[in-house]
């Protein structure tokens, strides 16, 4: 008895660790730069993620706000084929919008799985469904991803996507050897203010964000984060991804890539703020963002669909609401839509 306990003991424990090997991703190899240290990608400013004493400390005083699940919601109605001259802007869930513009048709960190997890039956849970059903989707034309976590990258999706509409995939650095690996091979990777163009009047181009990737345990920022933009002649739109706020990249941003016609801003999945201030700007952050940027129109995500944070399902909205009414300097629009609603950017 006491010998098969020392087993189960060991194997515990290597079992996990042969888990947390198996999901993580290949390591980006290149040179060293300002953001790259030859193993891993840095933060600006080097701002680093919490360690595991915080994360320990962060599960164990958790007060989580209220989830319920709203199932069986009314999606939106099928996209138009084609947008030609402005922007349409369609909000799917999370951080998934379709962009149409320009003739092109682009999505955003895609997710339709049920959870946000490598796992079926763990993980993060949806909580209200993608606004536009799969099969409503125009011909996809672009695929950009800010980085490789869970929520951001469903590989389920991806490869969907890649059987039914072949598109291309615009990556940050390292995050294409993981496609490979899963049967892809139109991508093109960029590092920040890299850019590519995709349309003789249309180009995207990797911004900096602040976060951090993995996913598994032996991939930790083994492949870059970042947020994008699409550069047009009629006024530029701004994908913000995943990213904590500092007082300098998103003001270089704005400097260097106005005009900002439209951006899309996480407000999610930033409480308790000392742990997530790191990785998820807070509403407030988000108005901030907003006004650093020039946007002239904002667009919230990261709210709502998966239980990532302390935050309630509702919060987010609420107090992105707050944050505009309190706000000295905002008067652009800043809005949170409902999923499967589109708007026209004008």
């Amino acid at each position: 008895m006491l010998y098969f306990i020392l087993i189960l003991l060991l194997a515990v424990p290597l079992g996990i660790v042969l888990v947390g090997f198996v999901l993580s991703a290949p390591r980006y190899k290149g040179p060293v730069s300002d953001h790259f240290n030859g193993r891993q990608f840095i933060n600006p400013g080097g701002v680093k993620t919490k360690g595991f004493q915080d994360v320990v400390k962060w599960l164990r005083e958790r007060e989580r706000g209220p989830w319920t699940a709203q199932r069986n919601s009314v999606k939106g109605d099928k996209p138009v084929a084609r947008v030609e001259q402005g922007i349409r802007i369609t909000f799917i869930n999370h951080t998934t919008f379709l962009i149409q513009t320009d003739g092109l048709n682009i999505i955003t960190d895609p997710v339709y799985s049920e959870r946000a997890s490598p796992f079926s039956w763990a993980g993060p849970k949806r909580m209200r469904e993608p606004g536009i059903a799969f099969e409503y989707l125009p011909q996809i034309d672009i695929v950009l991803l800010s980085h490789n976590h869970y929520d951001h990258l469903d590989i389920h999706t991806v490869k969907k996507l890649n059987q039914t509409f072949h598109p291309k995939f615009i990556v940050p650095l390292g995050v294409s050897a993981f496609l490979k690996r899963s049967g892809i091979d139109a991508f093109q990777e960029l590092d920040w203010w890299q850019e590519l163009r995709i349309k003789n009047d249309v180009a995207v181009q990797a911004v900096p964000a602040q976060h951090f990737s993995g996913r598994g345990t032996f991939d930790r920022d083994a492949t870059l984060w970042c947020g994008y933009l699409l550069k047009r002649t009629e006024g530029n739109i701004y994908f913000a991804g995943d990213t904590g706020y500092n007082e300098y990249t998103f003001k270089e941003i704005g400097e260097r890539c106005a005009p900002v016609k439209a951006a899309l801003i996480p407000i999610g999945a930033y409480k308790p703020k000392w742990f997530m201030s790191p990785i998820h700007c807070s509403p407030d952050e988000a108005v901030q963002i907003h006004e650093d940027t020039g946007s002239s129109f904002s667009i919230a995500s990261h709210f709502g669909t998966f239980p990532l944070a302390d935050d309630g399902k509702d919060e987010a909205v609420q107090d992105l609401a707050l944050a505009l009414s309190k706000s000295q300097k905002t008067y652009k629009p800043f809005i949170a839509m409902p999923e499967g609603k589109a708007i026209d950017v004008e």
